[in-house]
């Protein structure tokens, strides 16, 4: 213990370094403030719950020969609530973060001595939050008026899963929020999405794609994602390298993400 003598001749003890808060408080506390900014703009939120399942009732259900069979349903259901998942991760991180770093106490967040950690940490976990919202409206949906259905088992993996899906699409958020500006970041986002969706084989299935377009599908992480979910939940084999394609591209959205992250440190923090 270090110390020092004042002017009266008394010694002073050197006062310790100010410590920070256990990491997992920290991280709590950030996904906590992300949950109330998200939840103080309705409308934002009510659009990310329903888009999915207003898809799921207005093309799905009215299909009798795809609601009324338990394997067809269940992968509809399985295809729409991987499109939900996926949503929530790229506006969140995406849209999410570029908002955010236009913002004046974002630059203050940084420079606090915790670090990185604890805030990314309570991105994720906001965002595993809202993932799971997001598939309440759909899977009501599919169970009320389709003939979907899981056993208690595949419920379980499916709940597991959502972490699994949510991941690489999580890692491409934060890639497109923190390369981007909060305009270019919407665009990008909706550019990113929407083709992924498509091509993944989310709003239609893969067995009524060409086959040019069926070769081209299973190199996307969407369709890769799409395949293993509905392997869980329908038991419809997915293609032999679905999770080699899926670790692939989830290792090269973390180098982006990690890229992303740097190069805008270097340019608002030198």
């Amino acid at each position: 213990m270090s110390s020092t003598t004042t002017t009266t001749g008394r010694p002073t003890t050197a006062p310790h370094p100010a410590r920070t808060q256990p990491f997992w408080r920290l991280a709590v506390l950030h996904a906590r403030l992300g949950f109330l900014e998200t939840i103080r703009i309705p409308i934002a939120v009510i659009g990310n719950l329903l888009f999915p399942a207003l898809a799921l009732l207005f093309f799905v259900v009215p299909q009798s020969e795809v609601a009324g069979d338990p394997v067809s349903a269940t992968a509809a259901v399985a295809q729409l609530g991987t499109f939900a998942v996926m949503s929530t991760c790229l506006f969140s991180f995406g849209a999410g973060i570029a908002e955010e770093r236009a913002l004046p106490f974002d630059p203050y967040l940084r420079t606090l001595p915790a670090g990185p950690g604890p805030r990314l940490t309570g991105r994720v976990l906001n965002g595993l939050i809202w993932a799971y919202f997001a598939l309440v409206p759909v899977v009501l949906v599919g169970w009320l008026l389709t003939a979907a259905s899981l056993d208690w088992l595949q419920a379980l993996q499916s709940v597991l899963l959502v972490v699994g899906v949510a991941v690489p699409f999580l890692l491409l958020g934060l890639a497109i929020g923190y390369r981007m500006s909060a305009k270019a970041a919407i665009a990008v986002v909706q550019a990113v999405l929407f083709p992924l969706a498509f091509a993944g084989g989310l709003f239609l299935p893969p067995e009524a794609f060409p086959h040019w377009l069926d070769v081209f599908s299973k190199a996307l992480p969407s369709r890769a994602v799409r395949d293993l979910v509905v392997q869980v939940t329908a038991g419809v084999d997915a293609y032999p390298l679905a999770l080699p394609v899926l670790l692939a591209w989830t290792v090269l959205f973390a180098v982006l993400a990690l890229l992303a992250y740097r190069s805008d440190e270097g340019r608002r923090f030198r």
